[in-house]
């Protein structure tokens, strides 16, 4: 196979795997559904920034020392489970704070989304590319998947930091075209109710994936 001719096949291969359930879409839907689409930017491209170091590391060998490594895959799968467990106590926390701010399911409460702040634009960022990172999953999955498309004859760093830069791009339209259909409906997801509602169902999930995260084995 081609360089040429497996690039189809990657795309398609990345858009399915996009699509799956997992921390990246929890993250993501949380985050346009409760701070519109420029509020899910910076997670996406943390995200985004994770997925591309991990696949560079894939190239440079450093991934298959991870994936092989009992430490280093437990220390990665603690801390990975650790902080999706922060997040989601962090949804249930907001959940149970705004359970006596009043309102009914009538009263339409819209809150605008935060100001655009630099602290706040790193943090989301920062959020997204430790749920990437901090999963050693992505490291199995790199080795496994990148060299499926690599050609024989091609530099294995090269090719696939190329494929890398396909991938990022190619993900990062599929969410943010997804952030942008659910930040339209901003307003009702910031209503009081469907807000604590939200916040109480992320975090569930949140902590799902964390748990399932830190108790995986490989």
């Amino acid at each position: 196979m081609d360089l040429i001719s497996s690039l189809p096949a990657f795309a398609l291969a990345v858009v399915l795997i996009s699509a799956s359930p997992g921390p990246a879409m929890a993250l993501i839907l949380r985050r346009a559904a409760l701070h519109g689409f420029s509020g899910a930017v910076p997670t996406v491209l943390g995200l985004e920034a994770g997925l591309y170091l991990w696949a560079l590391l894939a190239a440079a060998g450093l991934a298959t020392l991870v994936a092989a490594s009992e430490v280093a895959f437990l220390v990665l799968r603690v801390v990975g489970g650790s902080f999706l467990l922060y997040l989601g106590i962090k949804a249930w926390r907001s959940a149970w704070r705004s359970r006596d701010t009043g309102g009914t399911v009538e009263e339409v409460a819209v809150a605008e989304p935060e100001p655009g702040s630099s602290l706040s634009w790193w943090r989301a960022f920062g959020e997204g590319s430790v749920v990437m990172l901090a999963n050693p999953k992505i490291a199995a999955f790199m080795i496994a998947f990148y060299p499926q498309f690599v050609p024989a004859d091609r530099p294995l760093f090269a090719t696939t930091a190329l494929f890398a830069v396909l991938q990022v791009a190619l993900e990062i339209v599929l969410y943010l075209a997804l952030a942008a259909a659910v930040g339209r409906a901003g307003a009702w997801f910031r209503r009081r109710v469907i807000r604590r509602r939200l916040d109480a169902v992320s975090g569930t999930v949140l902590v799902a994936l964390g748990l399932r995260l830190a108790a995986e084995s490989r």
